[in-house]
């Protein structure tokens, strides 16, 4: 098969198109600025903007699948020109287009946990109007929620680090806010099982890990593996959103209102649909085995923060 990945360059993408290939697909990698030093062996290179259709419509059509991992990060705010609109809604629908009008037939969408097209969170309102996008579309189509992910050259355990210190720090709700992250290790096969065989065609899955970890949680996991010990000092989540929304004018601050936002919601999995794929959440990788701790996921006493 071959198989186009949107955004292939990137963190999931370079790990799902060594995946692809290792399982003998043809497969290429579309970016705005392709390395090809920087892809797996046996994995092609291309490059385009879903942003602008014309950059990628010969491309898209020349291919029998397309997976579009192209995002921009929950964690941060947009930098440059780019919206959430433009990359998220704008470039799904360009995608969805250029793989209508070239013949494609399968189409994977990697949307977000809680996707939801009224959301006032932008990251996440976008994420559910590419989704209606793709629904809406003639297409074998595919979409997958995930919580956050995590593995080697991830953002995820860098952001915590980035926003807290080691010994003493604060955070925001004390931490609270819950995540269910999930291995890129154990994410992208199930990734490239969704283009393998008609099963899961029409299909909407939430994906998450093994356990569900608080902010504070990975802060102190994170913290472990470097040999440090850190105690969470909670600050309102009133105040962090305040704090938040001044800062986001300032060019070197990569927070704004909406990161605030997100804090005070839970990014975790109702039902793990790891299941759907011959998996069960105990074969997944804690984030603590990938950081090197062997440790056991936190029960309540645990996630009570002083």
């Amino acid at each position: 098969m071959k198989v186009l990945v949107a955004g292939g360059t990137g963190f999931i993408g370079s790990n799902l198109c060594e995946e692809l290939a290792d399982r003998d697909h043809e497969v290429t990698a579309l970016s705005r600025s392709p390395d090809d030093g920087s892809l797996p062996p046996g994995v092609g290179s291309a490059m385009g903007d879903v942003s602008a259709y014309e950059s990628i419509a010969e491309t898209v059509a020349d291919h029998d699948a397309v997976v579009n991992l192209v995002s921009l990060s929950p964690l941060f705010q947009p930098s440059g020109d780019a919206t959430h609109e433009g990359v998220h809604l704008r470039g799904t629908e360009n995608l969805v287009r250029a793989a209508e009008d070239g013949g494609v037939e399968r189409f994977v969408q990697m949307s977000g946990n809680g996707a939801d097209p009224n959301s006032p969170i932008e990251f996440i309102r976008t994420k559910g109007e590419a989704e209606r996008v793709v629904r809406e579309s003639a297409l074998e189509w595919v979409i997958f929620r995930p919580s956050v992910v995590f593995g080697d050259g991830d953002e995820f355990v860098g952001f915590t680090k980035l926003v807290t210190t080691p010994y003493v720090t604060a955070l925001p709700g004390g931490g609270k806010t819950r995540f269910q992250p999930i291995w890129v290790g154990d994410l992208v096969p199930i990734l490239a099982d969704s283009l393998e065989g008609d099963e899961h065609v029409g299909e909407t899955y939430e994906i998450g890990g093994p356990e569900v970890l608080s902010l504070a949680d990975v802060t102190k996991l994170a913290y472990e593996a470097d040999g440090k010990s850190v105690t969470i000092l909670p600050v309102p989540l009133s105040l962090a959103k305040i704090g938040f929304t001044a800062l986001s004018p300032v060019p070197f601050v990569p927070f704004g209102p909406d990161q605030a936002r997100s804090l005070k919601m839970d990014n975790t999995i109702a039902d793990n649909d790891v299941t759907a794929f011959g998996r069960t959440e105990a074969e997944l990788r804690t984030l603590g085995s990938y950081l090197g701790l062997e440790r056991s996921p936190p029960d309540e006493a645990e996630r009570e923060v002083v």
